[in-house]
């Protein structure tokens, strides 16, 4: 933003060049020069224009309540003419209706030169008058369309002038009771709050401007101003239309303070009429024109000084100056808060050059990259301290190590066929590889027992790339968990995550071959002499503690799992929903399932051993414990149990613990009309008995050493891999990919980029307004504060009733009495005035 030309007689301080305040032209307009009593606070106000424009920019002004002005009034007051009157040329939008439809925040600088600027176009400068309004009015469609729609978002405007004294005023819409075009039914009441938004806060002056051709005592800015400045003392009146008053009326009561006082009292000014607009009629004589007719009129001659638009900017500036300074402390206070917190931030971008620099992206890029290194990995591996744990759900390298422990072994485990399936494909592989021949008494087909081995062992192979991809799809997870640190460089982030998903990606096919070289090696060779198969081969029958999972004799059995879950009746109602059960605490060991009526294991409810059962899923929060044999009886004299869990993850995690209890998962077969073509003689029923247990004992060997060796694969390979890359080559891969030149993924998001272009400027008016206020606070004149005064201004509730109607006086303040020696004021209920003087 360019600064504006320095002004003559600027004065020289140890804290560098600081404007000395510009001569205030004395009150009505007349000739010659005042110094203004407080000197260094006229630089204070752009100091504060400065640190407005950086807060608005983003949205906002943080915790800091400016000083400012705001402007209110009904449609039609007068208040645009009023600021034209002040900048001494037409810039504002005109026409019918409601014309100022968002705030506009007008800050006025003293400068040699005239120009417009608007904090949406930085550096471009406008021709005040045509080209100011033109802007204003596309700007106000482009947020409210060109409708009569309406929005609290501001437009913020600069205007330098060898006119007009430093003020900071905000414009806002005039209060209209009556919707058109595209404005909403309640506009009354949108209009309201957005005035209050700015007038509530005690920063803000209130420049309640009033006609004096309607009656005061009904005015909605005096009103409103009363409802949040009761006290006065941010409340300055302004009458217009002083000149439109009926014949024999003035408002020269109400100028003298003595109907309706104000504290800070009234100034009156007269606008140009629609006709001199429309015959373009210039300002500057319209503001002589203002003066003669004050110093004309009988019945304001004696306050022309104190009148007129001159005055009125003389004494806002004043007392926006007063303002400030009695606002100084707190200012001064949130003013050193933003620094503080800013200045870690500003100085680190600085040091590195600056935002956007070459040199403080080589930084940044370096920085960011071990940043999520540091993310990804302690995600996986956890954090040290303990700090930052989240207590709600497994995430990170929690969930892969459940992959290994839960997921994986179930999936292995439903690779055991049921009872009945494994004995008639037994039964089918004898056969026919005897074909006619038959086969000799008490031999066992050793070429059956491989087939059936091998049928299993590659059954293995689908649940172990199946573990690969879940580890790697966990993993993808973390890596876009980890990738959050990197959400404001949009760029950076795609590239990170696209060589990472590749690496991933590549881990996995690696896996997923290691996993079939294991299942080929296992197919290659049966060995039939590994010492745990030769412990097994015995005979023992299925299901015995030898070859089910279960405790050998004579070892105390571990506790496996505590915890609560539902024990239903299995049957589903409306909605295919299973229906409710009763709650038990059940308690799992390598051996039993016992239940007890609570967590206090007090009151036994039911025990069954887990040797030979098996389990089933009925639905994600529901499975079934049952026995193969209808002897054995689990709950209620049934042979089975329905039990239902809080959730699917918890189902997993049961079903998982039941694995290590013995209870292995049941796989679903239907009966087929082959069943019937196995013919069962007693020499084929002893095979498939021998060949049953071996193939149940080399099968849990094989199982086991999978169980083992594909978690150790998916660390390696996947896991492992994964971390070394995004530690020591993920920067190589970044340069590689870009050539050599990894500048264009350091663009940040344009929010990003405009926060930090914000908190420079922050920063940088923030100091500069400390440094100034430092300097002045020590020189300045407080102004007395005006004595209280009392008026009978109603301030009705927000739910108030409709306005009466026309010609109404019922409630209206009567009009004040006539002076000594003159006539009485004729009935004007609307008008409190009194007659003209002769």
């Amino acid at each position: 933003m360019p600064r504006p030309p320095p002004r003559p007689g600027a004065r020289k301080s140890s804290g560098g060049d600081v404007p000395s305040a510009r001569p205030v032209p004395k009150a009505g307009g007349g000739g010659g020069a005042v110094e203004s009593t407080n000197d260094g606070m006229q630089d204070l106000i752009n100091i504060i224009n400065k640190v407005q424009d950086a807060f608005t920019a983003i949205g906002g002004s943080g915790s800091i309540d400016l000083p400012q002005i705001a402007v209110v009034g009904g449609q039609s007051a007068g208040k645009s003419s009023v600021l034209e009157n002040f900048v001494g040329k037409d810039f504002l939008p005109r026409g019918s209706g409601i014309v100022t439809r968002r705030p506009l925040v007008l800050q006025l600088q003293t400068s040699d030169d005239e120009y417009g600027e608007f904090l949406h176009a930085k550096g471009q400068r406008f021709a005040v008058g045509d080209e100011v309004r033109r802007e204003i009015e596309a700007e106000t469609d482009r947020m409210t369309g060109s409708n009569k729609g309406i929005s609290s978002s501001p437009i913020n405007l600069k205007i330098y002038s060898p006119q007009v004294l430093n003020l900071t005023l905000i414009d806002l819409p005039g209060l209209t009771k009556v919707a058109v075009g595209d404005q909403p039914v309640n506009i009354e009441e949108q209009i309201r709050d957005m005035i209050m938004e700015f007038i509530t806060k005690d920063s803000c002056i209130i420049l309640a401007v009033s006609p004096a051709n309607s009656d005061l005592a009904n005015s909605d800015a005096l009103k409103m101003a009363k409802e949040v400045d009761p006290t006065g003392v941010r409340t300055i009146g302004v009458i217009t239309k002083l000149d439109l008053m009926d014949a024999g009326t003035d408002a020269s009561e109400i100028l003298s303070n003595k109907f309706l006082p104000l504290r800070r009292g009234y100034v009156g000014v007269v606008n140009r009429s629609q006709k001199d607009i429309n015959g373009n009629k210039d300002i500057k004589a319209a503001l002589a024109s203002e003066r003669k007719f004050f110093l004309t009129n009988p019945a304001y001659r004696s306050l022309a000084d104190k009148m007129g638009t001159k005055f009125l900017q003389h004494k806002l500036n004043q007392q926006l100056i007063n303002h400030i300074r009695e606002t100084l402390p707190s200012l001064k206070r949130d003013l050193q808060k933003n620094v503080d917190e800013l200045e870690a931030t500003v100085s680190d971008i600085r040091k590195s050059g600056g935002v956007g620099s070459a040199r403080r992206n080589v930084t940044l890029l370096i920085r960011l990259v071990n940043q999520f290194s540091h993310e990804f990995n302690i995600q996986i591996r956890g954090t040290p301290t303990g700090e930052g744990i989240n207590m709600k759900k497994l995430y990170g390298g929690a969930r892969i190590s459940k992959v290994f422990k839960e997921k994986f072994a179930f999936e292995c485990a439903k690779v055991e066929l049921d009872e009945a399936e494994l004995r008639t494909e037994i039964a089918f592989a004898i056969r026919n590889k005897q074909g006619t021949r038959g086969g000799l008494m008490g031999f066992t087909p050793e070429a059956a027992f491989e087939t059936i081995v091998k049928k299993l062992i590659e059954d293995l192979q689908t649940p172990c790339e199946r573990a690969c991809e879940l580890v790697a799809e966990e993993l993808l997870t973390i890596l876009r968990d980890a990738s959050e640190a990197l959400r404001e460089y949009p760029n950076l982030r795609e590239e990170i995550e696209g060589l990472s998903r590749k690496w991933i990606n590549e881990c996995e096919h690696a896996s997923k071959e290691q996993v079939r070289t294991a299942v080929r090696l296992e197919l290659s060779y049966i060995n039939i002499s590994h010492p745990d198969f030769q412990t097994r081969k015995a005979g023992q029958p299925p299901g015995s503690p030898g070859s089910s999972g279960g405790n050998s004799p004579g070892t105390k059995p571990e506790l496996v799992r505590k915890g609560t879950l539902i024990v239903t009746d299995g049957k589903k109602g409306m909605f295919s929903k299973i229906s409710e059960g009763k709650e038990y605490f059940f308690v799992i060991t390598t051996t039993t399932v016992t239940f007890f009526k609570d967590k206090t294991e007090k009151e036994l409810k039911g025990q069954f051993k887990a040797t030979g059962l098996k389990l089933n899923d009925v639905d994600p929060q529901n499975f079934r414990i049952f026995a193969q044999d209808d002897s054995v009886k689990l709950y209620k004299g049934a042979s089975e149990i329905n039990l239902k869990c809080k959730s699917k993850a918890d189902k997993e995690a049961w079903e998982a613990s039941l694995l290590r209890a013995g209870i292995y998962p049941a796989k679903e077969r239907k009966a087929t009309d082959e069943d019937s073509q196995v013919g069962m003689d007693p020499g084929l029923q002893r095979q498939v008995d021998t060949i049953r247990n071996l193939v149940d004992a080399y099968l849990r060997i094989v199982t086991t050493k999978m169980i083992d060796t594909v978690p150790k694969l998916c660390m390696h390979l996947i896991v492992n891999s994964t971390l070394k890359y995004v530690e020591e080559e993920l920067m190589a891969a970044i340069y590689a990919a870009t050539n050599g030149n990894p500048d264009g993924l350091m663009n940040e998001s344009d929010e990003c980029r405009a926060e930090r272009e914000q908190a420079v400027a922050i920063y940088d008016a923030s100091v500069e307004a400390l440094r100034v206020i430092n300097e002045v606070t020590s020189t300045t004149k407080a102004e007395a504060l005006p004595p209280p005064v009392e008026n009978n201004i109603r301030v009705e509730p927000r739910s108030s009733a409709p306005p009466p109607r026309p010609g109404a006086t019922q409630g209206r303040a009567p009009p004040p009495p006539g002076r000594p020696g003159r006539a009485p004021p004729p009935s004007h209920p609307a008008r409190p005035g009194r007659p003209s003087r002769p």
